[in-house]
């Protein structure tokens, strides 16, 4: 299978155009490089494209069915505008996916902390979600995804570099992965390190996601004001899961259920330091199991409503059912390992609270 592409190139010369065919090989790769590729390249792995934008706009132009995988190589990778994937006449499906991902994963004997691609937004925020104009004055969009079958696996994802409130009233803020289609169906974030700095560069929302199966597990959420919103949906979202995540010095929430359905799968999952650990919908109608997960020095458990400017009201505690395995402790910490040079930068500390759970981005232990 080889799919081709189009793209009219224009001489800023000659005032020529040009139109230029890229064929994707059969294996469905595309390989990205940020310091030796080129857009104007096959994508090969031997001639790398350069930017995340350009692989999007070739899978979207793409004609057929089949997996595609976008491999990313270690840089920095810069969004001046927002990455969308909306394929129109490309179709996946649950065994043949969309992904992008790292090209050496976690569990790579050759992985570490440095080896991870960078993704860090710079546009504008001036994005309108749903088209409607934004009520807090400045938000952008990072990776969306509109597609169904996708997994984003092995990058480190930053905020943007802005001031976040300038003023009362104003949130100015980036989503770094988002899902808006309600009716959308099966996304898989795993292995994704999410860092934020309030002050320098502020990870307002790591993922924001509508639809349904939206499974978020072996991340870890470090310093970001909220790790998960499952946002909208076309009815109670079904087949949500969160496990084996390390949510840790969040300023906002670690997870927001304002669309997921009662089975809604809450496991393994270590969430500390931080401000509130559980937001619900407003309606409060649904109720969620915990299992076999620690909750640890937060200053509140759960909350109802809210949005990008506030956490909403006090909620019903008795919505949420702590099954075998959870432990909580308001009065604790996590002792988190900051050494950069080593492989578990950013986890719990071997031996210390929550590193019997195996939240973090290792499949292996």
């Amino acid at each position: 299978m080889i799919f081709f592409i189009s793209l009219t190139i224009t001489n800023v010369v000659t005032g020529q155009r040009n139109e230029t065919i890229f064929s994707i090989p059969g294996d469905g790769n595309i390989y990205l490089n940020p310091e030796s590729g080129s857009d104007a390249n096959k994508g090969s792995k031997d001639q790398p494209i350069k930017t995340l934008f350009e692989a999007a706009q070739r899978i979207n132009s793409a004609n057929g069915k089949g997996s595609v995988t976008v491999y990313l190589a270690e840089g920095i990778y810069g969004l001046d505008a927002t990455v969308l994937f909306h394929p129109v006449n490309w179709h996946f499906s649950k065994t043949e996916r969309l992904t992008i991902r790292a090209e050496i994963l976690p569990d790579d004997p050759e992985w570490n902390p440095a080896k991870m691609p960078i993704i860090i937004s710079t546009m504008p925020l001036n994005f309108k979600p749903y088209g409607n104009n934004d009520p807090f004055k400045g938000a952008s969009y990072g990776i969306q995804v509109e597609t169904n079958f996708v997994t984003i696996q092995g990058l480190r994802v930053l905020g943007t570099p802005v001031h976040e409130k300038p003023a009362d009233g104003f949130v100015r803020r980036n989503y770094p992965i988002v899902r808006e289609g309600r009716d959308l169906d099966d996304l898989r974030i795993t292995q994704c390190l999410f860092i934020g700095d309030k002050h320098a560069v502020p990870n307002h929302l790591a993922i924001l996601a509508s639809g349904h199966g939206v499974v978020v597990d072996h991340c870890v959420f470090y310093n970001v004001k909220d790790a998960v919103v499952y946002w909208f949906s076309d009815r109670p979202a079904e087949r949500c899961e969160m496990h084996h995540n390390l949510v840790v010095g969040h300023y906002g929430a670690a997870v927001w259920t304002w669309s997921a359905a009662e089975d809604f799968k809450f496991y393994n999952n270590v969430v500390g330091n931080g401000n509130i650990f559980w937001v619900l919908n407003k309606d409060e109608k649904r109720s969620f199991t915990v299992t076999n997960s620690m909750v640890i020095g937060v200053k509140e458990m759960i909350t109802k409503g809210g949005g990008p400017a506030d956490f909403g009201l006090k909620a019903d505690i008795n919505k949420l059912k702590f099954a075998e395995g959870v432990v909580i402790k308001k009065d604790d910490n996590l002792e988190i390992e900051e050494d950069q040079t080593k492989r578990n930068y950013l986890h719990i500390k071997p031996g210390t609270t929550g590193s019997s759970i195996g939240a973090g981005l290792f499949y292996i232990k």
